[in-house]
């Protein structure tokens, strides 16, 4: 799978496509993007999806949107559903501001574009205006044909990305998941902290995330932790460390790894956010501390095996 940064570095003939920020690749995404690999691959053509970065909102409304997925999370979940290729393309003000036309022909040029599958809802171009009626009578003038797609759903209602950043600012990760298809996940790679947990003889993982990342709301997590192709369970505290640190305001993410003591600095991890078990708190007492953490531990251990089962 090629993941290009720009229109500008791409030449394909034939592609079929889809369009969107497609942030999380949920179950929706997922939808539209094996019924875009199935039929094009049936057609002898590449599956191609054309997606942004940053967020059209940050460009278009000057909002702070905390992405579920990064760029390049984004096109590995893109490649795990058959797609061949995708373009994380720069949105500025330019394209913001380009025509549904002026987009579409360009597409038409570096993509040679043969069919484009949206959904209902999408548009593109200045004010929206290539919705998908429009994009159907542009098809017919560029030659490309136009298929439209209806929401996916659930007994929730529409599964959106939108949604999904809620639920997970609110610590909600299962729900997230579910909406997800799978759990929500943050990775980087393990940097030094303070110390304090291994003094403790509770080690820790810190592990530095992307600045882009939505965060779960602070609090304790029974985690997966994926170190290369290897699983563990892994109690995970989001947030400021109240105890010993209750003037800092930049959240920490702390892994302490179940079963499991080697150096990890350097390393990278993937941290699967499975249940959230409690609000981040502050003690009176390293004592009482350490007996909250080790209930943590023994639920997390319980609820990693149930989920496992």
């Amino acid at each position: 799978m090629q993941h290009y940064r720009s229109l500008a570095d791409v030449s394909i003939q034939n592609a079929w496509l889809t369009i969107g920020v497609f942030d999380g690749i949920h179950r929706g995404h997922q939808t539209i993007l094996k019924q875009l690999a199935a039929g094009a691959h049936q057609n002898g053509a590449p599956a191609v999806l054309l997606t942004f970065h940053p967020h059209p909102a940050v460009v278009l409304a000057g909002r702070d949107i905390k992405l579920l997925t990064t760029p390049d999370e984004r096109a590995a979940l893109a490649s795990s559903l058959d797609v061949d290729a995708v373009i994380t393309h720069p949105f500025d003000r330019s394209v913001a501001d380009s025509s549904a036309h002026e987009f579409m022909a360009l597409l038409k040029q570096n993509l040679g574009l043969s069919h484009l599958l949206i959904g209902y809802d999408f548009a593109l171009g200045k004010n929206r205006e290539g919705n998908a009626q429009r994009l159907t009578e542009l098809g017919r003038e560029l030659g490309y044909t136009t298929e439209i797609m209806a929401a996916v759903s659930d007994e929730s209602g529409v599964i959106s990305s939108t949604e999904i950043r809620k639920l997970v600012s609110l610590g909600s990760v299962d729900a997230a998941a579910n909406l997800l298809g799978r759990p929500y996940t943050l990775s980087g790679p393990v940097v030094h902290g303070d110390g304090r947990g291994r003094r403790i003889n509770i080690p820790t993982a810190n592990v530095a995330y992307p600045e882009s990342k939505l965060l779960p709301a602070n609090g304790i997590y029974a985690c997966r932790v994926r170190l290369g192709a290897d699983l563990y369970a892994a109690a995970t505290n989001i947030g400021y460390n109240p105890t010993f640190t209750p003037d800092k305001h930049t959240a920490n993410v702390e892994a302490h790894i179940l079963d499991f003591d080697r150096d990890l600095y350097g390393e990278t991890l993937t941290i699967e956010f499975i249940s959230r078990l409690r609000d981040e708190a502050k003690f009176n007492s390293v004592d009482a501390l350490l007996t909250q953490i080790h209930a943590d531990i023994d639920e997390t251990r319980r609820i990693i095996t149930l989920s496992s089962g």
